[in-house]
């Protein structure tokens, strides 16, 4: 991990849309009963809660504020927000901003560096290594964090919760070349570039591909 240092609650304080970018090229680092994984962050997007930063973000999970599903994001920064999506995918999310003020970036893709073949099972489907975890619910079957267990797991002291540990790390200096855009599948106005809150390594081939969320291209006037 040369080049890396464990990440804080200090170094995840601000908002989202200003934390996102930091995070790639770090890594996250997950233990569970059958096997380590680790991940470089190769693709992110953040959201913004209701009452965070100059304008209400519409894509988010938090955007009418706390409820039962949201609630790690409201919580202290380097937990991870894990969700469920479409009743299948576990999506990891790291919290960021102060206590009370929700926020998250969504670990959208990233590169398995360590534990390829522990993802490798857990992820039968994937051909090329470079699908290990290439969108967000892959992410979250090849680090093995699941929902709800798993939810709210500290990424920053690496506590044990329900049989796991995660521990993320950032880069020393972040990187210099970052391409930003439109969130991907976000439906309406917060799929547009009016939310430019994807972040992602240029040419990286784990990056996901883009696509346009239910009304977005409308919004966007294309």
């Amino acid at each position: 991990m040369s080049g890396l240092v464990p990440a804080t609650r200090e170094a995840l304080q601000a908002l989202p849309a200003e934390v996102a970018p930091t995070l790639l090229g770090g890594e996250l680092q997950v233990t569970t009963a059958t096997g380590a994984v680790t991940v470089r962050i190769t693709e992110v997007e953040a959201y913004h809660g209701r009452g965070t930063g100059a304008f209400a973000d519409p894509g988010s999970h938090a955007r009418m504020g706390p409820t039962a599903r949201n609630a790690t994001m409201w919580g202290e920064p380097g937990h991870l927000y894990v969700y469920l999506s479409h009743g299948i995918h576990s999506c990891v999310n790291v919290v960021c901003g102060p206590e009370g003020v929700a926020g998250g970036i969504l670990l959208r893709a990233g590169e398995v560096v360590e534990g390829a073949d522990v993802a490798h099972v857990r992820r039968p489907a994937a051909r090329l290594a470079r699908d290990l975890a290439r969108g967000p619910g892959r992410l979250g079957d090849a680090v093995g964090l699941r929902h709800p267990v798993h939810d709210g797991i500290d990424a920053v002291t690496g506590a044990d919760r329900a049989g796991a540990r995660a521990r993320l790390f950032l880069r020393a200096e972040p990187l210099d070349q970052i391409a930003t855009g439109p969130r991907v599948g976000v439906a309406g106005v917060a799929g547009t570039d009016a939310f430019p809150w994807r972040f992602w390594i240029p040419g990286d081939p784990t990056v996901s591909a883009f696509r346009w969320g239910r009304g977005a291209r409308e919004a966007a006037g294309g």
